[in-house]
């Protein structure tokens, strides 16, 4: 079980919040507004009002003891900036912040966050993504222009196994599991000797490019 604070109660500082309690967390929330705070107090372990960009007051609420540190103060940049600031003087390791734009984000990592995130962003680029391609069922981009992706398996590959596709060599991409969707059976890694059929989805890894070409496949 790891420690998490959560600074910033908002639409993703608090769903944050309550999943990470969900998965067994001890998650210290803490926002300057009461009326959040009252508002999640039942779902997190301890719900904090108090100015989340001075350290004294997180300390206080047991931040300095976190493992991890999650910066969500909505559109006010300077905010998240001294929250950074405060959660890396109190000794937390890891601090990710939400940025509203690249400048914001650089601007995070140079006082100390460790990870960036753009929700909004990145949503509205994976939804795109999603729809534009109509094999493609759930999409989750990673560093270096790679993505794992869910995708229906294409018409000219049912009936064959992934030995005698051999992925690798001919697509450049991995299959990590094979999702069973009328007995929602996952097997990963995939038995490579299995056949694929039509009920079946493939969860693949590989290059953005690689993984657009097999989801463009009739």
């Amino acid at each position: 079980m790891k420690r998490f604070v959560v600074v910033g109660l908002g639409n993703f500082g608090s769903t944050v919040a309550r999943e990470l309690h969900k998965q067994g967390h001890d998650v210290i929330a803490v926002d300057a507004l009461g009326d959040v705070v009252d508002q999640i107090a039942d779902d997190v372990g301890r719900a904090v009002v108090a100015d989340g960009t001075n350290a004294e007051m997180l300390r206080r609420s047991g931040a300095d003891e976190a493992d991890v540190g999650i910066v969500s103060t909505g559109d006010d940049v300077a905010a998240s900036v001294l929250a950074v600031l405060a959660l890396k003087d109190l000794g937390v390791r890891d601090v990710v912040a939400k940025a509203v734009s690249v400048e914001h984000a650089r601007i995070l990592k140079r006082v100390g966050a460790a990870e960036t995130v753009f929700p909004e962003r990145d949503s509205a680029m994976d939804l795109s993504t999603r729809l534009s391609e109509s094999m493609l069922l759930n999409y989750l981009r990673l560093g270096g222009g790679f993505s794992v992706q869910e995708m229906l398996v294409p018409d000219a590959w049912e009936g064959s196994n992934l030995r005698q596709l051999d992925l690798p060599r001919s697509h450049h991409i991995s299959v990590i599991g094979v999702h069973d969707v009328l007995t929602d059976r996952i097997s990963v890694p995939p038995d490579p000797d299995a056949v694929l059929k039509q009920s079946d989805t493939m969860i693949v890894a590989g290059t953005r490019e690689a993984l657009h070409r097999i989801a463009r496949m009739d």
